[in-house]
């Protein structure tokens, strides 16, 4: 009975680590991206998109990304509240090629939008930072 017991704790303690590196990624791309939305929050729109990850540079000139985002945030008004909803690591993405990828999303409340759900990507970018890839509001 003592051998069955401690291979349970065995196999646990396994478990437990595996999740625990599993959510380190995770940690270290969500804490990109509230610094990233923290830049978006201020009106730094051309400071987001310089420190955006590569593929999203180059695939929106900046001046087309501080237009878009100062319309649609400029209409929201100030965020009263921000929240996790959800953080998911992933390997692959449709449209995207295989590499490490955390899908965040922010349940928000704006001051002219009571609740809406921001999506953010982060990527792990060429350099081994965590970059946000993706923003999407709705």
């Amino acid at each position: 009975m003592k051998r069955i017991a401690v291979v349970a704790v065995l196999v646990l303690s396994g478990a437990w680590i595996q999740g625990f590196a599993a959510d380190e990624p995770v940690a270290a791309a969500q804490a990109a991206a509230q610094a990233w939305l923290g830049l978006i929050d201020g009106g730094k729109y051309a400071q987001s998109w310089s420190t955006a990850a590569g593929h999203f540079r180059a695939a929106l000139a900046q001046a087309q990304w501080e237009s878009q985002v100062a319309a649609v945030r400029g209409s929201l008004g100030a965020v009263k509240s921000r929240r996790v909803a959800s953080a998911k690591f992933t390997h692959s993405l449709p449209g995207a090629p295989d590499g490490e990828y955390v899908v965040i999303q922010f349940t928000t409340s704006f001051e002219h939008k009571a609740e809406a759900t921001e999506t953010v990507t982060s990527t792990k970018d060429a350099d081994g930072q965590w970059r946000v890839g993706g923003y999407f509001i709705r």
